[in-house]
């Protein structure tokens, strides 16, 4: 696979130290193995690392010239591909831009909780502006993104960064995504006014001309093989904070809560990915989608053809019930013929 920013492989520099949460100096296992392997072994490797999009590798895309050049002046990496689908008879492709945005945070988190918040979305907004100018129709920030990873310290003061749905950062992202005509999905932790002040870890999603169109509240329900893309954003950089804490598995309190690493990257559903951004840097990754490919790959399996629904939902509502006993097959005569 070709590089996908158009600049040289980048490594460890001679004399400098290899910045905190790289490899040997790089900011991605995709660089450091786009370095030092020959153009065959990369090929072979980042087919199996990265799989194949409809039997081919991803294709790089190349951006309007004002994306590089903020990405270069505010020091973020930017990365974009493309996710084919297979030609169709009866329907046209239908292909979205879509971006992920890392960041760190931008001050110390002892700062005054209005200036982290400010600082880290003024850096945020130059994130946004690259994704505008590249023509982004659907971007997605990382959880909590206003604020530091503060849920490890389980400290409640730092609950004062939750705001309600129609609060500072929406308000903040509804001008950009009005200007730049672009949904935007939002995670906060909100503080839900109409029900005593709740606290919910929440996705605002902004539509293009800056009109709130729905919130989800987070719910952990991973799926596997769920034939649609999906978008993994990990945010980047170590968040020190005021006052240590242990987490619970008996080792020595601690003030950071490690490496944030970083490594955004889109998943097909065909299972093929995108590299990964910097491990250090901020990022935004842009990929266009053929949503062809979602249908194409449920009709490939077959799962939904197959499943009993129904028989799921009898089994739930009896598992729920207090008498509830599994249904165990066993042979009553081993432990006779044992004896």
């Amino acid at each position: 696979m070709e590089s996908s920013n158009g600049k040289p492989p980048q490594g460890k520099e001679e004399g400098k130290t290899a910045p905190e949460g790289s490899i040997g100096g790089y900011e991605s296992l995709h660089r450091l193995l786009e370095s030092n392997l020959s153009p065959e072994l990369f090929k072979e490797a980042s087919r199996l690392l990265l799989g194949l999009n409809c039997a081919r590798p991803l294709e790089a895309i190349s951006l309007p010239g004002a994306t590089p050049a903020l990405a270069e002046a505010h020091d973020f990496d930017v990365q974009a591909f493309r996710f084919n689908a297979d030609k169709e008879q009866m329907r046209q492709p239908r292909i979205v831009r879509v971006g992920l945005v890392q960041n760190s945070i931008a001050v110390p988190t002892t700062c005054h909780f209005a200036d982290q918040k400010k600082a880290i979305m003024e850096k945020v907004k130059l994130i946004v502006d690259a994704a505008g100018a590249s023509g982004v129709n659907v971007l997605c920030l990382q959880e909590a993104w206003t604020m530091p990873f503060a849920f490890c310290t389980r400290e409640k003061r730092w609950c004062e960064f939750a705001e309600p749905v129609d609060g500072e950062s929406t308000q903040f992202l509804q001008d950009l995504a009005q200007k730049y005509n672009m949904v935007i999905v939002s995670p906060i932790l909100e503080r839900d006014i109409n029900h005593g002040e709740i606290i919910w870890n929440t996705v605002v999603v902004i539509g293009n001309n800056g009109n709130i169109i729905g919130i989800h509240r987070k719910a952990r329900n991973a799926a596997i093989a769920n034939s649609y893309f999906v978008g993994s954003i990990n945010r980047v950089g170590t968040e020190v904070f005021p006052n240590a804490f242990t987490s619970g598995d008996g080792k020595p309190q601690h003030a950071d809560f490690g490496h944030f690493y970083g490594s955004s990257h889109f998943s097909a559903p065909d299972a093929s990915c995108t590299p990964s951004l910097s491990r250090y840097r901020d990022g935004l990754m842009i990929s266009d989608m053929d949503l062809n490919l979602c249908r194409q790959i449920k009709d490939k399996w077959a799962f939904r053809m197959t499943a009993r629904y129904d028989m799921y939902a009898n089994l739930l509502s009896e598992y729920l019930k207090p008498d509830f006993k599994p249904q165990v097959i066993s042979d009553p005569l081993i432990n006779k013929r044992k004896a």
